[in-house]
């Protein structure tokens, strides 16, 4: 079911301010990150007019806007007004338009773009499958990145992922499952961990930054990579700190969406 015109009012409304200025080091030093992930797993391949959806206060896109050799036209969508503002006042190269949008319907015909990006995005989407639909409408290819959440005991933590939009919990497996029931190819994916740069960065906003913290997050981050070289497939997948993929609408629709008889 659609949520109604109000529902998507009051999603609006709840964003509007998200991006007011500040914190700008914290989100640029992530959204590096975000970035290396895209050009890492669409190495190769070469594309036209790309569009990123949920696009926060641009952050990514300043990365992208920089590769002269990603594409020749980047778009933005975004739900929040002050992340459009942000976006504008960049003035990136090769940015030919930045669009509101309602948080489910994306403005635009069908495979009007080579790519759409959603980066850390599904995790604040009511409707996943919906929004999911929707990227396969509009572009030929998808990069998807979420962030694991979910452990056990996630549920204690309900407050704490609320407070920055978190409605639901991924896990690389929980991701591969959604987007093959809903027909797409996963072509590439990647598990990665929070730089270690980030986490000192971290550090300061917390208000613990001295010699001893930052010592004791680098040997972490070192143990960190020891111990994940040495885990099984299983016990990587409940370590690493987000999950990317490069994706597209797979040739043969699976199961009920092909027009088989649901199980009994």
């Amino acid at each position: 079911m659609e949520p109604s015109p109000h529902q998507r009012e009051d999603l609006r409304q709840a964003y509007d301010d998200y991006y007011a200025p500040g914190d700008d080091a914290w989100r640029l030093l992530g959204a590096r990150q975000k970035a290396q992930h895209i050009l890492e797993l669409t190495r190769g391949l070469h594309f036209n007019r790309v569009l990123e959806v949920g696009a926060g206060d641009g952050s990514v896109l300043h990365y992208l806007a920089a590769r002269e050799d990603f594409c020749h036209e980047l778009h933005a969508a975004e739900i929040s007004q002050s992340g459009i503002e942000a976006i504008e006042r960049r003035k990136l190269p090769r940015m030919a338009g930045v669009h509101k949008f309602d948080g489910q319907r994306l403005p635009f015909a069908d495979q009007s773009f080579d790519l759409v990006i959603l980066s850390h995005v599904l995790e604040h989407v009511e409707h996943p499958r919906l929004t999911l639909r929707e990227l396969l409408r509009v572009a030929k290819f998808q990069f998807i990145e979420v962030p694991r959440d979910y452990k056990h005991g996630v549920d204690a933590r309900v407050d704490h992922f609320l407070s920055y939009g978190h409605i639901d919990v991924y896990t690389p497996t929980r991701l591969r499952f959604l987007l093959l029931t809903e027909n797409f190819e996963i072509l590439r994916d990647k598990m990665s961990f929070v730089e270690e740069e980030l986490l000192l960065l971290d550090l300061g906003r917390k208000g613990q930054d001295n010699a001893l913290n930052r010592l004791k997050t680098k040997l972490w981050v070192k143990a960190r990579a020891i111990r994940y070289a040495l885990a099984g497939p299983e016990r990587r997948e409940t370590m690493v700190n987000a999950y990317s993929v490069l994706t597209r609408a797979a040739e043969k629709p699976r199961g009920v969406m092909a027009g088989s008889p649901p199980a009994r």
